[in-house]
């Protein structure tokens, strides 16, 4: 989606915000409601074939009274370490469909509802970046400790990936391998973004006058008109779920609709984090260095995603001699565990492989492998095979 286009649906979910207001609610809310939700994603993991449960885990009082994580599992009472899946900002669990079988096949697999997301509890995160990151960093904590999972293959995309690596370096003990998915939130905000990324000057008078808000808010001001509006902002979305589900171009836009036509609770708290959409106040380049050195960490991106990509750069600089595994996805974008599935899965299979066979608690050395390979992988054949 191009800045422009999005700039131009910005005001176009802006002018439905004024006429819904001045027809004083003429529309009701009814196409939202956690029933339709439930029905929706229930016809998406209708693609997934592997046995699978769904239920509510309930982790008490982390920010609101009590506070409850929706989660799905599969293949519960296999042996290997667990994997556990983190969605990005206004996802949801279902958006793993195309992930689940694979990653599945000979481990147990874990998605959730981010709290504040999905069909998880919506509660009033702080206002406080720092404190917000602590809150999802213990929801995680608290429904690790009731599932009951010792070690955990945590893989987290985009904002997903900045909660999981906060995780990991608050509880290093309790993971066995990080993956990080397109992740958002590790580098500075370059002080001359505008110049560097060459916006005119109305779309930075725009981009200013639109900070305040949540970024889905647009979806909420459009009232009945928010699920078209979801498609016609996005329509790349529900295409790369095509070929693995039937009505995807209705399902995808309607389940992200629903997801986000809520209380914005996680939204607010990720507005919270952010200075600009693509950076955190607080980015992971000053605390990757604190990670544990005998963690394995790979990265995963998209040759096409807007993400800033130097996350792998700056894993390998601030842990020179602890092993950093890297594969950059040729033609995939910011959504790779869907743009490539295939290859996605694949190589999240190759780090499970690793976690498998080597625990960070056993031993005081890493790996035999320092550092991995800084590898393009997709349609076209790899541009470098370097050593990273």
């Amino acid at each position: 989606m191009g800045l422009d286009n999005a700039i131009s649906w910005t005001w176009i979910g802006l002018i439905l915000s004024v006429v819904w207001n001045w027809t004083g609610g003429w529309f009701s809310w009814t196409r939202q409601s956690d029933e339709m939700l439930r029905n929706i994603e229930k016809k998406i993991l209708s693609c997934v074939k592997t046995v699978y449960k769904r239920f509510y885990v309930d982790i008490g009082s982390v920010v609101g009274q009590s506070d409850k994580i929706w989660t799905i599992c599969l293949n519960e009472d296999a042996p290997r370490a667990p994997l556990v899946l983190l969605h990005g900002m206004g996802a949801g669990l279902a958006l793993w469909c195309t992930n689940l079988d694979a990653l599945a096949a000979h481990r147990p697999v874990y998605a959730i509802d981010l709290l504040g997301f999905g069909r998880s509890s919506r509660p009033k995160f702080s206002s406080d970046a720092s404190k917000v990151e602590a809150q999802w960093v213990e929801s995680v904590e608290e429904w690790r400790r009731e599932v009951n999972l010792d070690q955990i293959i945590l893989l987290g995309h985009s904002l997903g990936g900045y909660i999981a690596t906060a995780y990991a370096l608050k509880y290093p003990e309790r993971v066995r391998h990080l993956i990080l998915a397109d992740p958002w939130g590790f580098p500075e905000k370059p002080s001359n973004v505008y110049e560097k990324y060459q916006m005119p000057l109305w779309v930075r008078a725009v981009a200013t006058a639109v900070q305040p808000f949540n970024p889905l808010w647009a979806v909420r001001a459009a009232g009945p008109a928010g699920r078209w509006l979801v498609g016609k902002t996005r329509p790349d979305i529900p295409r790369k779920f095509a070929a693995f589900l039937p009505d995807a171009d209705q399902l995808i836009p309607d389940y992200i609709y629903q997801c986000n036509s809520q209380t914005p609770s996680g939204e607010s708290a990720f507005h919270t984090l952010m200075t600009g959409f693509g950076w955190a106040k607080n980015p992971m380049v000053h605390r990757v260095g604190s990670l544990s050195p005998r963690l394995p960490v790979t990265v995963l991106y998209g040759s096409r995603s807007w993400v800033d990509n130097s996350t792998s750069q700056l894993l390998t600089e601030h842990r020179p001699n602890s092993a950093t595994y890297v594969q950059v996805i040729n033609g995939a974008g910011h959504h790779v565990y869907v743009d490539k599935p295939e290859l996605f899965n694949k190589y999240v299979l190759e780090a499970c492989a690793r976690a498998d066979a080597y625990d960070p608690r056993e031993t005081e050395a890493g790996p035999e492998t320092s550092q991995g390979l800084d590898q393009t992988v997709g349609d076209q054949p790899p541009d470098h095979n370097v050593k990273s």
